[in-house]
């Protein structure tokens, strides 16, 4: 089976002339389904230019990148709407929920449905079997100055699966959070990762969720320096 995530050669840099600063260099990475993938190095060494480059919203400038099957850019992008392919193909978590206030937590998984052109009636009900499947359903009522951080982490991982998405991107999901509730965070999204079928993409510096990957990919200056299997 082809991996859902693949990245071959990637490089990317910004800036022009003397001031230009290479990100990433020669980036060869797969994911596949029912994979999670933890990204991991020191601050400036292209971990979020990679996540944003998978999540389409940042071109590279080489390189060959193909999401669930298909080639999304080589040279050039292949799809004409990234937005529509962003909100068919890929979730995001993020270190902070992101929840809006003014919405309950049934609606803030539901409102991705409806931008997907889903009836609200039936993204309503999709969303609260989410929410009952990531073990936070008695909460579907509840606004969001209300819901724990972990409550609230929860919704926003049901959020990011609104949409059955074949990849999950996560920026930092356990940064904000005590160990226990890292723990069960990374739980949920490995159980994801199985039973959805979906490759998870992760980066974090936080080394109490270093044993919940599959892989730890380590960059140093724009390069993969090696990877691991933990545990």
């Amino acid at each position: 089976m082809s991996p859902l995530i693949a990245l071959q050669g990637i490089a990317k840099g910004f800036g022009e002339g003397g001031a230009r600063v290479q990100a990433l260099s020669d980036i060869t990475l797969n994911v596949a389904a029912g994979e999670v993938v933890g990204l991991r190095g020191p601050s400036g060494s292209g971990k979020s230019t990679l996540l944003n480059l998978v999540a389409c919203i940042l071109e590279p400038d080489a390189g060959v990148l193909r999401l669930a099957g298909e080639t999304v850019w080589q040279g050039r992008w292949a799809k004409a709407d990234l937005r529509a392919l962003r909100r068919r193909t890929i979730g995001f978590i993020f270190q902070f929920h992101n929840l809006l206030p003014f919405l309950d937590a049934t609606d803030n998984v539901a409102l991705a449905m409806t931008l997907n052109n889903v009836p609200l009636t039936v993204a309503r009900s999709r969303a609260r079997a989410l929410l009952d499947y990531l073990q936070v359903g008695k909460r579907a009522d509840a606004m969001p100055a209300k819901l724990s951080g972990g409550e609230a982490q929860r919704v926003a991982i049901a959020r990011a699966l609104a949409n059955q998405p074949h990849i999950i991107l996560a920026d930092e999901p356990t940064a904000a959070l005590d160990s226990e509730r890292a723990q069960v965070v990374m739980d949920l999204l490995r159980r994801v990762a199985r039973e959805q079928a979906a490759a998870v993409l992760v980066v974090t510096h936080d080394d109490k969720i270093f044993s919940r990957f599959d892989r730890l990919v380590s960059l140093r200056d724009g390069r993969i320096e090696g990877e691991m299997r933990p545990g």
